[in-house]
């Protein structure tokens, strides 16, 4: 575990303690009743034989939960998520608050909650594994300094990565990677930056309120989508949308 962080070793402990906590309980159960069972007369050993020959017909009547338990078994093995993560699993993205052999529960942002058959899990993304980033598009007008607007987007993201509010959620300081699309309304400019597990959001939202206020001071448009119709050939703007 070297190298990992508090929270993340908290996340893997609280997941393992969950699992083993069930297997446990799972295992006392069928200990007491197997001691419990002679107590009234039961013959274990014809008991056993007969579960075995039940066994096999329950196995082939329940492929889709054994196909569950061994993905599951593999999901903790591979340490794929932890209680806690931040997931998309099965066309659902929320946060991991239960992992058991069988199935993930999941959280979405409208506190809605999805219980994910493991056997039904063909990809999962975890959008907090050991680090987060920030990738951020922001569109400024075709008139624009591109030049010195990206040198105010990175003056903005300097001060942010220095507030004592929020220095400590950063990785790295988020920067201009490149000029990333010509759009039909603007230029669109990327910004890349890790961060801690699952602050990218809260950063993205406080960086898109500091640079519209850097925007407004220095006069640089953000363009939005509309239309300019001019009348044959002069040259005069008729309307604008």
């Amino acid at each position: 575990m070297a190298g990992e962080d508090e929270t993340e070793i908290q996340q893997r402990t609280d997941t393992l303690s969950s699992i083993l906590v069930k297997i446990a309980g799972i295992i006392i159960l069928i200990v007491a009743v197997i001691t419990i069972l002679p107590e009234f007369g039961v013959n274990i050993t014809s008991l056993i034989a007969a579960i075995g020959i039940g066994g096999l017909a329950i196995a082939f009547a329940a492929q889709s939960l054994i196909r569950d338990f061994i993905a599951g078994f593999f999901i903790l093995l591979e340490d794929q998520y932890e209680i806690g993560d931040v997931v998309s699993i099965a066309g659902i993205a929320g946060v991991v608050e239960d992992i058991t052999l069988r199935r993930t529960v999941l959280r979405d942002l409208d506190a809605n909650v999805h219980s994910v058959p493991n056997g039904k899990i063909e990809l999962s993304t975890n959008m907090t594994k050991k680090y987060s980033r920030v990738n951020l598009n922001v569109s400024v007008g075709y008139g624009e300094n591109l030049k010195h607007v990206i040198d105010i987007i990175n003056k903005i993201c300097q001060e942010m990565a220095k507030d004592p509010q929020w220095k400590d959620d950063f990785i790295t300081t988020p920067s201009v990677l490149r000029v990333d699309n010509l759009g039909d309304s603007g230029i669109d400019i990327k910004i890349l930056g890790d961060t801690k597990p699952a602050k990218q959001w809260a950063i993205m939202g406080e960086l898109r309120l500091r640079l519209k206020d850097a925007f407004d001071r220095e006069g640089i448009e953000i363009p939005w989508p509309h239309t300019k119709v001019y009348f044959g050939n002069a040259p005069t703007v008729i309307s604008e949308n």
